[in-house]
Formats: structure tokens, C-alpha cells, sequence
């Protein structure tokens, strides 16, 4: 026992507390790896601009939905000059049941239109310029830069990797840009988007957010909340 006379230094205390989420963030993600050895993105594209499209679709609706819009989308307008010359009531029609279909074609459009005459046609590699983008924020610009490009920039925080960082005690935060920061601070920069990855296929088919199977999760015995 520490003597009440000569407290823990506050910093001291901090960098205990980080390093035990580091080392359960690390088994997490070795659990994760053994539990979902295949997984990858699950959204079908071709190329960087079509899974931007794409990952912009995916804002409120689950991947399948997406998956099954894309294809007569990018049929009709495959690269960043046909959509950003497509009509914007077309473009709606189309990714109608996506949901938020307005503001999506509208964003879509804009980013396509800044794509096709700012960068020749090619979605830019950097993180800065991708979030000068219509309708990108670091959700969408992670994705793309890990998944087309092969660069971690940052971690990919959607509502799966914001409720189970939450719950295995990785982050106290709410806000996904503050959640991005504390899993970077904990997870190795070359397992950041796999972590993404990993972590959604878990929240899809175990930690669910209503019902979490926590009798069947590889988690339980490491997990601060487990329900």
C-alpha cells in the first residue's frame, strides 16, 4: 500500500491507467485476429473513388443496403467525372434507399465535382485534402486511405468500435474524434484499420448493442462491463 504521506503523483497514476488499457486493448486485438482471421472491408468497390462513394452511403445504413445500391450506381456512373456530372435527381433515385438520400447525392456530387477538377479524377491521399471533401469526415477518410490506399492514418470510429471501445473500458469518451484519439494512443499504428475491422465484425454478430452475447464472447473475461 502506497503511504498516504508520499501520494502517487497525478501523471504517474495516468500513465498506469493507460498502460493497463494498452495491454487490454493489445489482448483484444490478438483475440480479434484468432476470432476473425479473413476479415476485411465489406463494402464492394473497384476503385478509391467508388469506395468513397460507397463509405458515404454507408452513414445510418449497414453495408448490405449499400452493396446493393452500388451496382446499377457505378454501372450508370463509374468514376469521379460521370458522377460528378450526374443529375442530382437521378443521382437521389438512386441511392434512395440508402436513407438521407438528398444530402448524400448532393455530397456525392460535390465530392466527385472537386475529385474530377481539382485531382485529375483521383481521390487525394492525404487526410487533410480528403476532409476538405463534401461529406467527408475521418469515418469516411480512414476507410479510404487504409482500404484503398494502404495507409493507417488514423482509426475508423463507427457505432460498433464507439460502443465496444466503450465497453471494454478503451475510452471514456463520446465523441468519435476524442474515441479516435484514445485508440490511437493504445492500438499499434499497423493494426488500426484491421482493429476497425475486427472490432465491427464483433459488434455485428456478438456485442450487439441491445442484446450483447456475452456467455459466447471471446471478451468476457477481460471486459470492465460485461452485461
Amino acid at each position: 500500500m502506497p503511504n498516504s504521506q508520499f501520494p502517487i503523483p497525478r501523471y504517474m497514476s495516468v500513465t498506469r491507467k493507460w498502460s493497463a488499457k494498452k495491454q487490454r486493448a493489445i489482448e483484444v486485438l490478438i483475440r480479434l485476429k484468432r476470432l476473425y482471421p479473413d476479415a476485411r472491408c465489406t463494402l464492394d468497390y473497384e476503385t478509391p473513388v467508388q469506395l468513397l462513394v460507397a463509405t458515404i452511403l454507408s452513414a445510418q445504413c449497414t453495408d448490405e443496403r449499400v452493396n446493393k445500391v452500388t451496382p446499377a450506381l457505378f454501372a450508370r456512373f463509374p468514376d469521379a467525372a460521370a458522377l460528378s456530372e450526374a443529375p442530382l435527381e437521378e443521382l437521389e433515385g438512386l441511392v434512395r434507399s440508402t436513407g438521407f438520400y438528398r444530402n448524400k447525392a448532393k455530397n456525392i456530387k460535390g465530392a466527385c465535382q472537386a475529385i474530377a477538377h481539382k485531382y485529375d479524377g483521383l481521390v487525394p491521399k492525404q487526410m487533410e485534402l480528403l476532409l476538405e471533401l463534401p461529406g467527408v469526415a475521418r469515418k469516411t477518410a480512414n476507410v479510404v486511405l487504409a482500404n484503398a490506399y494502404g495507409i493507417n492514418q488514423g482509426v475508423t470510429v463507427d457505432t460498433h468500435v464507439k460502443r465496444l471501445s466503450q465497453r471494454l473500458g478503451l475510452t471514456e469518451e463520446k465523441d468519435p474524434v476524442k474515441i479516435e484519439r484514445d485508440l490511437m494512443r493504445i492500438i499499434p499504428q499497423e493494426d488500426w484499420e484491421n482493429w476497425s475491422i475486427r472490432l465491427i465484425y464483433h459488434g455485428r454478430s456478438v456485442c450487439t448493442a441491445k442484446k450483447p452475447a456475452c456467455d459466447d464472447c471471446a471478451m468476457a473475461d477481460i471486459c470492465p462491463r460485461k452485461f
